[in-house]
């Protein structure tokens, strides 16, 4: 009799902690399944000082504001400010490859807002878009999806130049179906209540101001890189009506 209980308890045992073990086994699997979904979708802003924030306080930046925005719509985002004051298109595809970093950090999805300096220095519109081309391309070749910005050109430098200039957007933004926001100071730089003294960068009312506009697009984007982690096809960009 006391050979056949010590049998039975450790028979017990062991169905104890194989239950356990397993059970352990199940809720680590659950915790890093968990983990792994509920990371922060990696959003890159590459841009100029657009993004960067000129002129405004810290915090203020557009990067910043629209991660703020997003989050309010219970979007578990981070947005990376990669902007550069001054920076080109060249400049940007220049230091593209730094800024998506390696395999371990490359983001989820990226905003490209650049070209604002290629036309206050009266650069080649053809050049402005084979440098676009060129960041959009690599972008394209890492499953990033895109969220594209454009600009107007100056009309300073005359009416084809402003032409050619404002043509590159939208023709960049169909052959790579990215979603699309055609002009990035929309509503903005015109009213003075909006810009700094320069008359060119938002002022922290007109970062808020782009932020309003662009979110509906930004949560697009977001909805794409979500397909994305989840293995499944992301669907073509579009315009704002």
């Amino acid at each position: 009799m006391r050979e056949l209980f010590k049998t039975r308890l450790f028979a017990f045992a062991a169905v104890f902690v194989v239950t356990m073990l397993g059970g352990n086994w199940v809720l680590s699997e659950a915790r890093a399944g968990q983990s792994q979904t509920s990371s922060p979708l990696r959003i890159l802003a590459l841009g100029d000082s657009l993004t960067q924030g000129f002129g405004v306080p810290p915090g203020m930046d557009f990067p910043t504001r629209l991660e703020r925005a997003l989050k309010a719509r219970n979007l578990n985002v981070a947005v990376i400010n990669a902007g550069v004051s001054g920076d080109t298109s060249a400049g940007g595809l220049a230091r593209l490859d730094w800024s998506l970093g390696d395999n371990a950090n490359r983001p989820d999805a990226a905003i490209v807002e650049l070209g604002a300096n290629d036309g206050l220095r009266g650069l080649s519109p053809a050049a402005m878009e084979r440098n676009l081309d060129g960041i959009l391309t690599k972008l394209k070749s890492r499953n990033i999806p895109v969220l594209f910005t454009g600009m107007k050109g100056p009309r300073n430098f005359g009416a084809q130049y402003a032409s050619e200039y404002d043509a590159v957007f939208p023709r960049l933004a169909n052959k790579y179906e990215a979603l699309f926001y055609p002009f990035f100071l929309e509503g903005v730089v015109l009213d003075p209540a909006l810009v700094q003294p320069d008359g060119l960068h938002p002022n922290p009312k007109g970062v808020d101001a782009i932020v309003a506009r662009i979110t509906p697009l930004a949560v697009q984007l977001v909805q794409q890189a979500q397909m994305r982690r989840a293995g499944q096809p992301p669907r073509t960009g579009n315009t704002p009506k």
